[in-house]
């Protein structure tokens, strides 16, 4: 990738790039980069192709400046059928969040058929007359479907995927891909006709298979909202149909920039 990545390795640290900085501070990062960055030490550390990532579960409570980071993981469970492990983003010394990922071994599906919802039925991509040019700078590229950011119409629904490295010189995996992308559950969801006016303070992704191509389709189907909390919820697709879904819950924030 041409673009600037949003970390560079300096040993065991992580050094973020202004590429990164999200949109409540001009010298914070964006809490996607908590969540990427946990899932894909998770996975670096303790990944095999026999275990699907199928639960990340992380929570962000303090905004990290860009200070070099560090990643530390703990193993919970290292059983045959599910491991648990911990990991801990630790920015300046300070404790900004945390993530639990559980694995599960791969196996075969029971006979027997169980309800499902209907196919995506959306344009691919490549079909969509758009500029790629996303959010934020270009922090990702976008492929609009329908009910757009903010929009009060629904369905809302969009096509995302990255242009940066999220580790300068180390390619995304399918699960590091989408890991990076979850975040965005938030503002789609919670998006306004004035704007965004939450900020998110957890993400759980749920996987029953990885993306297998760049691109991760969003569609928002649950928001609400009361006394300054929310929850936004999005189911989440590529484009062979649906991967799994992607939830937080959020605080009412304004800006400083």
């Amino acid at each position: 990738m041409a673009n600037e990545p949003f970390f560079r390795k300096d040993g065991d640290l992580f050094v973020p790039t202004r590429a990164g900085v999200g949109p409540w501070s001009k010298d914070s990062l964006h809490g996607r980069l908590i969540i990427a960055l946990l899932g894909a030490e998770i996975e670096r550390q303790y990944g095999s192709p026999e275990y699907i990532p199928a639960r990340l579960t992380v929570d962000m409570y303090r905004l990290p400046d860009l200070s070099p980071v560090e990643v530390v993981t703990r193993v919970v469970k290292d059983g045959y059928r599910i491991k648990v492990v911990d990991a801990e983003f630790i920015s300046g010394g300070q404790s900004a969040g945390r993530a639990t990922c559980q694995l599960l071994r791969r196996t075969e599906n029971p006979p027997g058929n169980v309800w499902r919802p209907e196919p995506w039925a959306v344009p691919r991509p490549d079909q969509i007359a758009q500029p790629d040019q996303g959010p934020m700078g270009g922090m990702w590229k976008v492929r609009p479907i329908s009910g757009g950011f903010g929009s009060t119409d629904m369905p809302r629904r969009i096509w995302m995927a990255e242009v940066r490295d999220l580790v300068e010189g180390q390619a995304y995996t399918p699960f590091a891909r989408v890991a990076t992308a979850a975040d965005f559950a938030s503002p789609f969801a919670n998006a306004g006709d004035q704007g965004l006016g939450y900020i998110n303070s957890d993400v759980t992704l749920y996987l029953h298979r990885e993306p297998v191509s760049e691109w991760v389709g969003f569609e928002v189907f649950n928001h609400g909202a009361s006394d300054g909390v929310a929850i936004g919820e999005c189911l989440l697709y590529d484009e062979e149909g649906a991967i799994g879904s992607a939830s937080c819950t959020a605080l009412a924030q304004k800006r400083k920039v």
